[in-house]
């Protein structure tokens, strides 16, 4: 029964050995052991060659008498990993480098600790000659010692700068205000916001007919300008319609000749209405109101999509025509 135990404690030591013994090729080196204060010595760790490897930040003694000069990249030389650290110190004394941990597949290792020797710098003093005092020497002034005034001056003028643009720049109108906000709204969106603000005026309810149509028209024509690239505000109604009619242009719509002939038509009852003092009862300015939310619809240029699809479908049926 003894045999059996010393036998069971005999297999259980080997694993408890086993991580160290499967790992244990772990060096470390040193160039010295021994240095004065401010000389460095390069710190190596060597494994054998292996993946998963997890080397450490090197931990140096808690009182910082040992520093790291520089902590190098892994290299690989003959299937030894190495990993570099340059260390120095500028304490006297006998400093450890204590034990650094390894992880190696989810396992820690320990390297063993190593004590360097900092001596001080001897200085003889006997043979040091001494000289006598020097007198109190002027310098040459440079461009360096009158630096101070000019960063004086560059602060001065950085508040000088912030002052005006605070108090004395021209500030933006609510006019220009106005116009920048506008101009980043997309144009079909800005037409149906101002439709909006139109109706909202009432100005035909009042008596402003002229003026009503006036600005419904112009709503039109600006969208035209702004989404076909057309002149439309400065071009007369057949100009207009004429510009609209060009390939370009009439491609870009769903339905040109049906659009472009509403269009046409509420062009010229507003001339009339602006020129020719023609007064439209309540209903047809309604009408006219109606037509110029269709309109805009129809000067809305279909997807590029869209219309590649419509041209393979015409393709289609002329090919199937013929």
């Amino acid at each position: 029964m003894k045999i059996v135990q010393l036998h069971s404690l005999y297999i259980i030591g080997i694993f408890l050995l086993f991580p160290i013994i499967g790992f244990s090729q772990i060096e470390i080196k040193t160039d010295t052991t021994k240095i004065r204060i401010g000389e460095q010595i390069n710190y190596k760790i060597i494994v054998d060659k292996s993946e998963n490897i997890l080397f450490p930040k090197l931990q140096l003694d808690s009182l910082q008498h040992l520093e790291v000069v520089k902590d190098f990249d892994i290299d690989t030389v003959k299937n030894k990993i190495i990993k570099k650290y340059t260390i120095t110190s500028f304490d006297s004394g006998r400093f450890a480098i204590p034990p650094q941990r390894i992880r190696y597949k989810n396992k820690t290792f320990k390297t063993d600790s190593i004590w360097i020797d900092v001596a001080t710098v001897a200085v003889d003093t006997t043979k040091q000659p001494l000289y006598p005092i020097k007198a109190v020497q002027h310098a040459t002034l440079t461009l360096k010692d009158y630096a101070l005034n000019y960063w004086y001056f560059l602060f001065a003028l950085l508040w000088l700068v912030i002052i005006w643009y605070v108090f004395f720049r021209k500030k933006e109108t609510a006019e220009e205000k106005y116009a920048k906000l506008i101009a980043k709204i997309p144009p079909f969106e800005l037409a149906k916001k101002q439709l909006a603000e139109l109706d909202q005026k009432q100005l035909w309810q009042n008596n402003k007919v002229k003026e009503y149509y006036s600005e419904l028209t112009d709503i039109l024509r600006n969208y035209i300008e702004k989404e076909l690239q057309v002149p439309a505000m400065e071009s007369t109604t057949i100009e207009l319609i004429n510009a609209l009619k060009t390939d370009g242009i009439w491609k870009k719509l769903e339905n040109p000749k049906e659009t472009l002939a509403k269009l046409n038509d509420l062009l010229k009852e507003s001339d009339l209405v602006k020129f020719a003092k023609m007064k439209p009862v309540a209903d047809e300015i309604r009408e006219h109101r109606k037509e110029t939310d269709t309109i805009l619809a129809g000067l809305k240029p279909i997807k590029k999509e869209v219309q590649e699809n419509d041209e393979s479908n015409k393709n289609e049926t002329n090919h199937d025509a013929e």
